[in-house]
């Protein structure tokens, strides 16, 4: 007779099959070390001495204090933290603003010239940023602007990349929404305010991230604008640590730590919203 409580024996997975999983998994534990490791490292250093660091040493240490407390005798960093967060927040803010509405009206309104003004504006896309740096630099010091934030922000609120990506992502956007609220009686910016950006958070939160990071690790054109101490971003600090005569390592490291964070933070809290506006869901 047949027992009825025998366990059925699972089948066991093919050779080949086992081979390709190990081997798999394998290269992606590799690359995860690859791309962990230095934020170890950036870490493991802000606890150790600058000799120490030189000499690679892989462990925590007991200097992380004395590394702050370094930190905030040789910068004002609650000075540079507002510089970086003020051009980085009212950086973003414009740039999502204006990019937003040119790309919805690039999607929305059709005309013979549409297309063309938008090749000319991908075709500068490929112009290198050094090319305007010289004219951009008369520009604002003919402004009045040289060592102020506006000089930062302004010529980045027309980011031609972000401005391609709301076009790209309009496109999902239902056109039947924007019909219904003209017959509600709903005028354009109305439309686009309570319509197309609730609509369109997730492309928002992505083009949030993006934005952010830019302004935040922004280096070369503030470098060329910012002239006094007390205008410096995170970036530029953590470079002039770096430059100096016999640089402290350790305390690169706990800037680089702090500079780190808001980036990190931001990606953390809105890290849903981005992968669907990557995928270029609405909702």
């Amino acid at each position: 007779m047949r027992r009825t409580g025998a366990r059925t024996a699972t089948p066991r997975r093919p050779a080949p099959d086992r081979l390709k999983s190990i081997v798999t998994y394998t290269v992606l534990s590799i690359a995860a070390f690859v791309s962990i490791f230095p934020f170890f490292w950036m870490i493991v250093g802000t606890t150790n001495s600058s000799i120490d660091i030189q000499q690679g040493k892989a462990s925590f240490g007991t200097y992380f204090w004395q590394n702050v407390t370094t930190l905030f005798d040789q910068v004002n960093i609650l000075r540079v933290l507002f510089n970086s967060f003020y051009i980085s927040i009212v950086g973003t803010l414009l740039t999502l603003l204006i990019a937003s509405m040119a790309g919805y009206a690039f999607e929305i309104f059709r005309s013979k010239a549409r297309e063309r003004i938008f090749a000319v504006l991908l075709l500068m896309l490929s112009i290198p940023f050094a090319a305007f740096m010289v004219p951009l630099f008369m520009m604002m010091s003919g402004a009045g602007l040289i060592n102020t934030y506006w000089a930062i922000i302004l010529p980045t609120v027309a980011n031609i990349f972000v401005i391609f990506y709301f076009r790209q992502a309009t496109k999902a956007f239902p056109h039947e929404l924007r019909d219904a609220a003209k017959i509600d009686g709903l005028k354009e910016w109305q439309i686009f305010l309570r319509v197309y950006m609730p609509v369109m958070q997730s492309t928002y939160a992505a083009a949030t991230i993006i934005v952010f990071m830019l302004n935040w690790n922004n280096y070369l054109w503030p470098l060329i604008v910012l002239q006094t101490n007390d205008m410096k971003t995170m970036v530029l600090t953590i470079s002039s640590l770096n430059s100096a005569y016999t640089p402290d390592f350790g305390v690169i490291m706990v800037a680089t730590v702090i500079t780190t964070l808001p980036t990190l933070i931001i990606f953390f809290v809105l890290q849903r919203l981005f992968v669907q506006g990557m995928l270029g869901s609405v909702k």
